[in-house]
């Protein structure tokens, strides 16, 4: 190699250092993507997701990152409109938001299950509601109306497994989360509006009027309602798809069709991992025994009172959540809603729960 061109390969390697040490700046300034937390809430653009951290004994302290801490500051955000649908309703600080709200000329309608209603034991905090001017609907008497959404100001949804109670909040195992998107508010407004202005429930509902498949910041999502969008074979098509993992946690899991598609997965080299919540499991309907018999690493929960999730992890991308157990009541009679969500960040959140759910049943 001659001098002249030692020389030119020694400038080259200089430019090119000082190329990449610009290139580095120029990223290291560039600002850094919304990420999820993973504190008890996991947030993106679109999205906030919150998971309970039941205590034993319980402690009631309503923390600003508890889940009836988060609906109360999303009620009182509400500039026009506030829907509910929930089954049960016993908080406090969540009835005072809804109450200022009525008082600011928010419009507020409610929907809840007609045997909650009717029972002078659980009914004390909607005949306060009522006792405001604020119009409730009950219904689905042969059944339940499972629901536990808020939509605000047809632009934000609230929902999950999580019912609107102190026990839901600081003793069971719950997920809730709020999704800023009009087309996804749209969907629940339907919805609503069939139980409240139509007193249609469970198989009375009539099919229609909401989108299935959404795009919501990037994101894919699936939403579906039960009993009128056949919610199981919804779900059993996505477990179908899994090609390394499936977690889950139910509640309750006595779909035989759904197990059937969770075993076939683990048949076909699919890691699977649940927890059930330990008051449904020794049911003869259970899913449990069946897919303990079969090898699968399933646990009983391990939190003294209930593990109330009812969640699939898929892949570590796409979660299935919402107020639907794993059953026919929930497929063929109960009131209920479910999102299937495409979303690594979120998954991740849900994960995390899982495996700190999973941890606590090994124990």
């Amino acid at each position: 190699m001659t001098r002249r061109s030692k020389i030119l390969l020694t400038l080259g390697m200089i430019i090119a250092a000082i190329v990449i040490a610009v290139l580095a700046v120029n990223i290291a300034l560039q600002p850094s993507a919304p990420s999820v937390q993973f504190t008890g809430v996991g947030t993106s653009t679109w999205y906030a997701v919150h998971f309970t951290t039941p205590k034993n004994p319980p402690k009631e302290s309503n923390p600003p990152d508890s889940l009836d801490a988060a609906l109360a500051r999303l009620i009182r955000s509400a500039q026009s409109s506030i829907d509910i649908a929930t089954y049960q309703f016993d908080l406090s600080n969540v009835l005072h938001a809804i109450l200022d709200a009525n008082k600011r000329g928010v419009k507020v309608r409610v929907v809840t299950d007609i045997d909650i209603l009717n029972n002078p034991k659980e009914n004390q905090l909607f005949q306060e509601l009522k006792n405001a001017g604020i119009p409730i609907v009950g219904g689905n008497s042969k059944a339940i109306m499972h629901n536990k959404f808020v939509i605000v100001d047809k632009r934000a949804v609230w929902m999950g497994s999580w019912n609107f109670t102190l026990y839901d909040t600081y003793r069971y195992d719950n997920n809730g989360i709020v999704v800023q998107s009009a087309e996804l508010a749209r969907n629940y407004s339907v919805t609503f509006d069939k139980m409240f202005n139509d007193k249609q429930f469970g198989p009375a509902r009539r099919r229609g009027g909401t989108t299935s498949y959404l795009t919501i910041g990037g994101s894919v999502v699936e939403n579906y309602f039960a009993p009128e969008d056949k919610v199981a074979e919804k779900i059993i098509a996505r477990l179908q798809q899994a090609a390394r993992t499936i977690d889950f946690m139910a509640f309750a899991f006595t779909d035989e069709a759904i197990g059937t598609a969770v075993l076939e997965r683990a048949q076909g080299g699919v890691v699977v991992r649940g927890v059930f919540e330990s008051t449904h499991a020794d049911s003869s309907v259970s899913q449990y025994g069946r897919l303990k018999r079969a090898g699968l690493d399933v646990r009983l929960d391990g939190n003294p009172f209930l593990m109330h999730h009812k969640a699939f992890i898929v892949d570590g991308k796409t979660v299935i959540f919402g107020s639907f157990n794993f059953s026919r009541n929930a497929e063929e009679e109960n009131d209920e809603n479910l999102l299937i969500v495409d979303d690594i960040p979120l998954a991740q959140a849900f994960a995390a729960e899982f495996a700190r759910v999973y941890e606590q049943a090994k124990r």
